[in-house]
């Protein structure tokens, strides 16, 4: 996968995982890990998926309906990746915190409800539920920050409501943040994400 690995300072900070929305690449949410955690190595990942044009980490049928064989796929994609990387790049692959923008997030919780150790936490802007009527693996000790717009078209409020209910049942701990706002990254929920990393990690 096509990716940028930046080392940190200290060693023992959670690795950042960046994982972009649509038509985004594996530089665009390099500001945000700077802001969450200067110190920690960061690894930005590009979607191998086209859609056109645009890249993305899995396909779907039309707006907000996935691709649901290909997601399985995709997702154990990234995560076979982020075995290999762990070892290339030598940081501790039990020590990662996902931050996923949009179809990030979608594919960063699909790693949770997928992989019991694929992450140690993530935050997930405006993300929806992956997948539905499957059994999560156990979350407990996964720590995840939702940050969700209350006038997002793209993601309706209850799907955040239904992905933080489907979390916490697998024992992950979930706080969820609203913006009054829709679909795009605001500088507040950055910063909320920010002060809950501070808290957990």
């Amino acid at each position: 996968m096509q990716h940028i690995f930046k080392k940190g300072t200290n060693p023992n900070k959670p690795l950042l995982l960046l994982l972009h929305g649509t038509g985004g690449d594996e530089n665009d949410l390099l500001p945000l890990a700077e802001i969450i955690d200067s110190q920690s190595s960061v690894l930005g990942v590009r979607g191998n998926i086209l859609e056109n044009g645009m890249p993305r980490f899995f396909r779907r049928l039309a707006e907000g309906v996935f691709d649901e064989e290909d997601l399985i796929f995709r997702t154990n994609e990234l995560n076979q990746f982020l075995n290999d990387a762990a070892k290339e790049y030598e940081f501790n692959r039990n020590n990662i915190v996902a931050i996923g923008y949009s179809n990030g997030a979608n594919i960063a919780a699909s790693l949770l409800f997928h992989y019991k150790d694929a992450l140690k936490g993530a935050i997930l802007h405006h993300p929806m539920v992956p997948r539905r009527g499957i059994e999560l693996p156990d979350l407990k000790g996964v720590n995840v920050f939702i940050a969700a717009g209350t006038n997002d078209p793209i993601c309706p409020q209850q799907e955040s409501v239904e992905l933080q209910e489907l979390l916490q049942e697998a024992g992950s701990s979930v706080s969820i943040h609203w913006e009054q706002r829709g679909h795009q990254l605001t500088m507040g929920e950055v910063q909320a994400a920010k002060k809950w990393y501070d808290n957990n990690f």
